[in-house]
């Protein structure tokens, strides 16, 4: 009976441990968008606009997907929406880089968004909002 016991004791303490969660277990991603170009600074018709925005996990996971998109604050008329494709899977970090001519007038904001596998889950945004004249 005792062995019976002592057996018993080793399964539960086996099967608590194996339970346990495991510190080296993946984290959720914690994302952050760095806004680098545009500015807020005013920008002039026919300028060409440099769009560079940095995509993170701060916690060294995958960037699985990210949109970039530019509208005009009053019209809700949006002139850019990019990547094609919005799932990118990259790991820790995604540079985002374009180059856009500036062809009309108004108040405008870049939108930059990043999210999780899937849609909806971890989601970020940071926009950044400017004048062209």
């Amino acid at each position: 009976m005792k062995k019976f016991l002592f057996l018993s004791l080793l399964v539960s303490i086996f099967a608590f441990n194996a339970c346990k969660d495991d510190d080296s277990a993946t984290k959720d991603p914690s994302y952050h968008i760095h806004i680098e170009t545009p500015d807020s600074a005013d920008k002039a018709i026919g300028e060409a606009l440099q769009i560079k925005v940095n995509f993170e996990d701060q916690n060294g996971g995958i960037v699985h997907h990210v949109n970039v998109r530019i509208y005009n604050k009053d019209t809700n008329t949006e002139i850019y929406n990019k990547p094609t494709t919005a799932h990118v899977h990259s790991s820790k970090a995604y540079l985002f880089e374009d180059t856009l001519p500036l062809t009309e007038g108004g108040t405008w904001v870049l939108e930059a968004m990043v999210w999780g596998e899937e849609d909806g889950t971890f989601e970020v945004m940071e926009s950044v909002e400017f004048k062209v004249n």
